[in-house]
């Protein structure tokens, strides 16, 4: 970033730190660069984005400017901000985040307002398939306190994150964490009331044509799947039967495309009861499975 300690002689305010910073990072490309610019500036000075408003006029010291000029060098390459910031707001939890897992996304909480307005109970047991940050197993535990919560995932760098989200949140009785691939690490004898995921569903050619952040920094494993992306919601709805209690429920998110094919995937697979959710923006997103 070009933003230096020097005005004309004197030193740059906040609010002049914020207008350079938003200019950078709006020619590199970035989304709401002005939100950025001030959220980044926030975290670099340990302000809360409300705070930085009534500092806007205060001056920056040499040493606040070479806490800021990193963080954005690292927005301008499109690093995503929630790597940056090191957290993410999930349905009233705030999460770690990092480059071992997928960073959580608006469409997945929704998943979890659906799963939780259609539950009449808490149910025994659930099941979180490719847990990633560990978003859906905590939330869930979070809100049902009596359940017990298994969350599995192929990466254990991802699994050793979730815990750590666990651990924070005091949640790390709730959860079981089991390094698997889907169903395969998993007792043949369990099962769960529901079994939920939130599984990679682009395509090779969704995932090339991403924006940098999605593309370039997080994990490919955690986005890609094979089959034009259907691969892994194939597998599991395939699988989950198996592993379902009577009565129980599979919820799963997909890509708003997949439906109709993931539909006669699933009716193929036997499943009495396939519904389709839209997600807020209408477009199909999750199927619930009985």
């Amino acid at each position: 970033m070009s933003a230096g300690a020097a005005n004309g002689g004197g030193m740059l305010s906040v609010l002049e730190i914020v207008r350079r910073s938003t200019e950078f990072l709006s020619g590199k490309g970035v989304e709401s660069p002005r939100l950025n610019a001030e959220l980044l500036v926030g975290h670099a000075l340990g302000l809360p984005r409300m705070r930085l408003y009534l500092e806007f006029e205060r001056l920056l010291t040499e040493a606040e400017l070479e806490r800021i000029r990193p963080l954005m060098r690292r927005r301008g390459g499109r690093e995503p901000l929630q790597y940056i910031l090191g957290t993410a707001d999930f349905h009233g939890l705030k999460l770690k985040v990092d480059r071992r897992a997928l960073i959580p996304r608006p469409e997945t909480e929704r998943l979890v307002e659906r799963i939780l307005a259609r539950a009449p109970a808490a149910p025994g047991a659930v099941l979180d398939l490719g847990t990633g940050t560990g978003a859906i197993a905590l939330a869930l535990a979070a809100a049902w306190p009596q359940a017990r919560v298994t969350a599995v995932d192929v990466s254990p760098e991802a699994l050793a994150l979730a815990a750590e989200n666990a651990a924070a949140l005091k949640l790390a009785a709730a959860v079981a964490f089991v390094h698997s691939d889907w169903f395969g690490g998993l007792p043949p004898e369990s099962r769960y009331d529901w079994i939920v995921a939130n599984p990679p569903y682009l395509s090779a050619e969704e995932t090339a044509a991403a924006a940098p952040e999605v593309r370039e920094h997080e994990p490919a494993g955690a986005l890609t799947a094979g089959e034009g992306g259907r691969g892994a919601l194939g597998a599991i709805i395939r699988q989950a039967k198996a592993f379902l209690a009577p009565g129980g429920t599979v919820a799963l998110e997909t890509g708003p495309d997949q439906h109709g094919e993931l539909t006669a995937t699933a009716r193929a697979a036997g499943w009495e009861k396939v519904e389709s959710e839209p997600d807020l923006a209408g477009r199909p997103r999750y199927l619930f499975l009985q």
